[in-house]
């Protein structure tokens, strides 16, 4: 007897290939019967009127603090996904040192934007090794999930404080690698690395990937070359890529023997030439035997900032010092004339680079406020509120901010819903230079909502839109990404294959509107946003969402490297 049996629904299989009615027979966790099921069911659904695919699979988030506290993986389990992987950018929590967890704390609230209070009320800190870490949420999640080993987390266990600030000794280095590799062997799912100039840690300074020399990158890639099932994921920066940057992460790809795949492509009619320019990364690499792929955003990118955490100001020329800074200081700093000039031109100055559309501050709009004597400019425009108050609008944006402690959260100028730049992003989409994803979901709690980057894609982009087929629409999110990190018998409908399965309406699928929840440990809050048309969501046969509530089960399984991925090689490599 099935344990479950899925039945008259379109399946869309992953593959791309067109849709075709059909049931689907699970039994232990498995799909075991596809097509025309005629045996018994202990639980049987009918998807009359319903997509039948598998599960989502989210590459880039940072969910390895969160799953502590939100065992389910939300929002991103609403909205169809059924595997993610954390760990990103560099900045895992694992492994640890007595003294790493509070430096590493501190960093993922600057860089990451989660709450410090959340971080050290809703974790444990109570492992030293990855395979403890991981351990520790064996049998206790509702999704599966891989985690990524961080170079930054890497660096600091082995150097100590001088993982900021100095290049590696050669005895620390092979140190290092010899971490990397003991991490990697107890379960961690590949190395992640950054040299972004937006990435800052809790002092203000550079996280300690970005001391890292040429060499230093090479080495620890190639520590994963022999070791199965492994990924390598990188953020090169902002801007078009040097060919100094192409050759880095061409050198690392090769290093590896594994694809590289870096964050992140923002598409829109605007920025054409600088897309084209770094998607070229991808040829450069392949003229060379190497394989560097794009994450790409679904949606148009709106954000949201604040002279609290600093997180974007801080990568403006001049200002990482003022981040340094503690809040009451930091105030007083830009209380005054002399340093708002400087703070003013160094944003607008050629070295500013794409950033420089920041300094159009007349152009910020004030997304939240915290005190009440500032609703009132709540979803106004600086400018407006400039010239109400008979200020500039620098003045009048820092003004504001220093009212309310600098927690006010304002939003630079979106662009990319236009046709033009959706156009373009589907462009992206279907250049197999690219992967759909850049989620960020457990990051950036009070800046971004690409969490919900799946439904985004299959209401905007499939649904709204027609830019893209249903079945494309579904490879993007789950075949694709799946290959690309060798997860084993996941990403496709197929008999054998792991019951990872979502039931969506296709005429209704989409993405709710953003709005702050305040559910996190220590009473903070983060963005959010419901999920639309999801009505099933099957993690291993077990059913985790219906009709858009949790069912509370927690069937997901800790994905290991070698034991849940296949090796994925670059096109002249040799087998792991």
């Amino acid at each position: 007897m099935l344990d479950l049996k899925i039945t008259g629904g379109r399946l869309v299989d992953g593959t791309g290939a067109p849709p075709r009615s059909g049931d689907v027979g699970v039994r232990d966790g498995r799909i075991v019967a596809l097509g025309s099921v005629d045996e018994d069911a202990r639980e049987t659904l009918d998807a009359a009127g319903r997509v039948v695919s598998p599960g989502f699979v989210d590459i880039h988030t940072h969910y390895d603090a969160q799953v502590f506290w939100d065992r389910i993986v939300s929002p991103s389990c609403y909205h169809g996904v059924t595997t993610v992987i954390g760990g990103n950018c560099g900045f895992s929590i694992a492994p640890l040192s007595d003294t790493a967890g509070d430096y590493l704390m501190r960093m993922l609230a600057r860089v990451e934007g989660m709450p410090l209070e959340s971080l050290r009320d809703g974790v444990p800190w109570n492992w030293c090794s990855f395979g403890e870490y991981l351990d520790l949420l064996e049998g206790k999640l509702g999704v599966h999930a891989g985690f990524m080993v961080g170079h930054s987390a890497i660096r600091r266990v082995v150097m100590g404080e001088r993982a900021v600030g100095n290049e590696a000794t050669p005895e620390e280095l092979e140190r290092m690698v010899a971490l990397l590799r003991r991490s990697i062997q107890e379960g961690g799912i590949g190395f992640s690395t950054t040299i972004s100039p937006t990435h800052n840690d809790g002092d203000g300074q550079p996280v300690p990937s970005r001391h890292a020399s040429h060499e230093e990158f090479l080495a620890l890639a190639g520590a994963i070359r022999d070791l199965p099932g492994t990924a390598l994921e990188f953020l090169p920066g902002l801007g078009a890529f040097s060919e100094e940057i192409k050759e880095l992460m061409t050198r690392v790809s090769l290093a590896a023997n594994r694809p590289l795949n870096w964050n992140v492509l923002v598409p829109s009619a605007e920025n054409t030439e600088m897309i084209e320019a770094q998607l070229s990364a991808t040829d450069y690499a392949r003229a060379r035997g190497a394989e560097v792929l794009a994450l790409t955003v679904p949606q148009p990118l709106t954000v949201r900032i604040n002279l609290y955490s600093g997180f974007v100001f801080d990568a403006l020329p001049g200002w990482a010092e003022l981040f340094q800074l503690p809040i009451a200081e930091r105030m007083q700093a830009l209380r005054d004339p002399a340093k708002r000039a400087q703070l003013d031109a160094d944003a607008k100055s050629e070295a500013a680079g794409p950033l420089r559309g920041l300094a159009q501050w007349g152009k910020m709009r004030v997304d939240e406020t915290f005190e009440a004597e500032n609703a009132a400019f709540r979803g106004r425009s600086v400018a407006e509120i400039a010239e109400e108050l008979g200020k500039t609008p620098f003045d009048a944006m820092l003004d504001l901010a220093i009212s309310e402690g600098l927690r006010t959260s304002f939003m630079p100028p979106s662009s990319g819903d236009d046709d033009a730049s959706w156009k373009e992003r589907s462009r992206t989409w279907h250049d197999d230079r690219t992967v759909v994803g850049a989620s960020d979901a457990g990051a950036h709690l009070d800046l971004i909502d690409t969490f919900a980057f799946s439904t985004q894609l299959l209401g905007n982009g499939v649904r709204k839109r027609g830019l893209m087929s249903v079945e494309e629409g579904v490879r993007q999110l789950t075949d694709v990404p799946a290959r690309l990190y060798g997860l084993t018998q996941r990403g496709q409908l197929a008999e054998g294959w792991h019951a990872d399965l979502v039931v969506f309406d296709d005429s209704r699928v989409g993405c709710g509107a953003t709005y702050t929840k305040p559910d996190l440990p220590g009473g903070a809050g983060r963005l959010y946003a419901e999920a639309e048309g999801i009505d099933h969501v099957f993690v291993a046969g077990t059913e985790i969402v219906r009709d858009g509530v949790h069912t509370g089960a927690l069937p997901g399984t800790v994905l290991r490297s070698g034991r849940d991925t296949e090796t994925v090689e670059v096109p002249g490599g040799s087998a792991a």
